[in-house]
């Protein structure tokens, strides 16, 4: 595979509803695309960087400059025969993950077709269904969240996560339990409490949750550790893991009991299935979270989720809760019974829409 010329897209998508977390309310999506134009065809990948540095300290107008000034001028005009090979040729940049990770799961992508087997074989994918939850986010009235639960559960899917944060927390999970006593439910609360508020995060465990995800502080293991030893609910960390290295010292220090795998958060591909194999290793389940995706994302997020030790339903849910229309074809589908049926097509399985992309484009760039 050789990278014959790389073309950046800054694409803007209105929410089909707004989505809240701690760090506040999302309506559109700024999202920026990578294009590979290979010698085998176009390979997409998506920068999963938000409009702003909340959930991490990368955001879109840094990824764009890092991606067009450094990391696409280190693989341009580059060839390889697997996708992993471009890692080391960005590492000189630190950090940037999210970046690095839009150029990696391309080239996974473009490797895929080559060698025409589906991505999730390629990755090591053991099952053709994956199990299907969701995330939803702060409501404006407890009414109003309870409603897309609901709506939720009769689509299928076999997992709810509520976003949590003080004052929207234990009033909340209490009501969802009340209605629904039986369902598997989580929270998570992105750094939004303190060690200080143990007493309170305690009144979580009359709730039965599968976890609390990242209750603390996003650079944290320690404190985690602390917390962990005192709940009888698994933590689930999510920002704190940036790669393997992370994830085996939450595990060492036992931090958590379940970690959140996000292919854009730990750099890509390579690195996402070793934080896999580090879990795999030691008996801790994976799940994969969502970024407020696109198709292009949510496709390798489908692929990924197919490795074995994905044991927990993910947040991989349809193109439709997030999308009037989504930028890939055909738009991804959760089964009534909650399962994403993953493609055995070569590739990913899913075309994108170029049409559509450069319709919505506000900015591009192309670098030979």
């Amino acid at each position: 595979m050789k990278i014959e010329a790389v073309t950046l897209h800054e694409i803007r998508m209105p929410l089909v509803h707004f989505f809240e977390t701690s760090f506040g309310r999302t309506y559109e999506r700024e999202i920026v695309l990578v294009c590979l134009h290979t010698d085998g065809g176009n390979a997409w990948g998506e920068c999963v960087a938000g409009e702003n540095p909340y959930y991490s300290e990368e955001w879109i107008e840094d990824a764009w400059a890092t991606l067009a000034t450094f990391l696409v001028p280190a693989v341009v005009g580059k060839s390889f025969d697997k996708a992993g090979e471009c890692v080391p040729l960005m590492a000189k940049v630190r950090g940037h993950r999210m970046a690095k990770a839009a150029i990696e799961n391309a080239l996974w992508a473009a490797e895929a077709e080559e060698k025409k087997v589906p991505l999730w074989k390629l990755l090591g994918g053991t099952r053709k269904r994956i199990e299907c939850g969701v995330s939803i986010g702060i409501q404006d009235t407890v009414e109003q969240l309870l409603e897309k639960i609901e709506t939720e559960l009769a689509a299928g899917y076999r997992r709810i996560k509520v976003k949590v944060k003080p004052k929207w927390d234990v009033q909340v999970l209490a009501c969802i339990r009340e209605r629904w006593p039986e369902i598997l439910l989580s929270c998570d609360a992105n750094s939004a409490y303190s060690l200080e508020d143990f007493g309170h995060l305690s009144d979580f465990e009359r709730f039965n949750l599968l976890m609390i995800e990242q209750p603390l502080w996003n650079d944290d293991f320690y404190f985690h550790a602390r917390l962990q030893k005192k709940l009888k609910t698994s933590i689930c960390l999510d920002e704190s893991i940036r790669n393997a290295r992370d994830a085996t010292a939450a595990l060492e220090l036992g931090a958590c009991r379940i970690i959140n795998v996000k292919v854009g958060r730990v750099g890509g591909m390579t690195q996402a299935i070793k934080v896999h194999d580090v879990c795999q290793k030691n008996n801790i389940p994976v799940w994969c979270g969502g970024m407020l995706e696109t198709g292009v994302g949510r496709v390798h997020n489908v692929h990924l989720s197919t490795l074995p030790n994905f044991k927990l339903p993910g947040d991989v849910s349809a193109s439709k809760r997030y999308w009037k229309e989504d930028i890939i074809e055909p738009a991804v589908e959760v089964t009534a019974d909650g399962m994403i049926n993953v493609p055995d097509a070569p590739g990913t399985g899913f075309r994108v829409n170029e049409r559509l992309i450069a319709k919505l484009s506000k900015r591009t760039q192309t670098i030979r």
